[in-house]
C-alpha cells in the first residue's frame, strides 16, 4: 500500500483545513487508517484514526470536537477536516494504514503497517 497525503499548507490560526490521502491498491477497505503529526522538535502524536468500515473513530483527547476523520472507500482516501487551526496545530502530518488494528490499539504508532510521505501544515498566529 502507498500512500500519498496533501492538503497541507500556510493558514491563520482559527482558519480550518482538509488533509487528504489516497491509497494505492484495492484492499483500502480492509485496513484501518489513521493521522498523525510531528510538530518541530517533537515526538509524532497521534490525531485521530478511522475503523476499516467508518463505524468507528478515535480522536486524540486534545483535538476532539475541532479535527474530523473520514473516509471514502470508493475512492481509496481518508479525509481529516480541521476547524479552529491554532499554531501548535502546526506539524507535518502524515497518514497511515494498519491491517490488525484493534480498537483499543487505533492511536499506536506501531501498529501501522503503512506511512505517507507528510504534509506540512503551518498555523500562523
Amino acid at each position: 500500500v502507498q500512500l500519498q497525503a496533501s492538503g497541507g499548507g500556510l493558514v491563520q490560526a482559527g482558519d480550518s483545513l482538509r488533509l487528504s490521502c489516497v491509497a494505492s491498491g484495492r484492499t483500502f477497505s480492509t485496513y484501518t487508517m489513521g493521522w498523525f503529526r510531528q510538530a518541530p522538535g517533537k515526538e509524532r502524536e497521534f490525531v485521530a484514526s478511522i475503523k476499516r468500515g467508518g463505524a468507528s473513530t478515535s480522536y486524540a483527547d486534545s483535538l476532539k470536537g475541532r479535527f474530523t476523520i473520514s473516509r471514502d472507500n470508493a475512492r481509496n482516501t481518508v479525509q481529516l477536516s480541521m476547524n479552529g487551526l491554532k499554531p501548535e496545530d502546526t506539524a507535518v502530518y502524515y497518514c497511515a494504514a494498519g491491517a490488525r488494528i484493534i480498537i483499543t490499539s487505533m492511536s499506536m504508532a506501531g501498529q501501522y503497517d503503512y506511512w505517507g510521505q507528510g504534509t506540512l501544515v503551518t498555523v500562523s498566529s
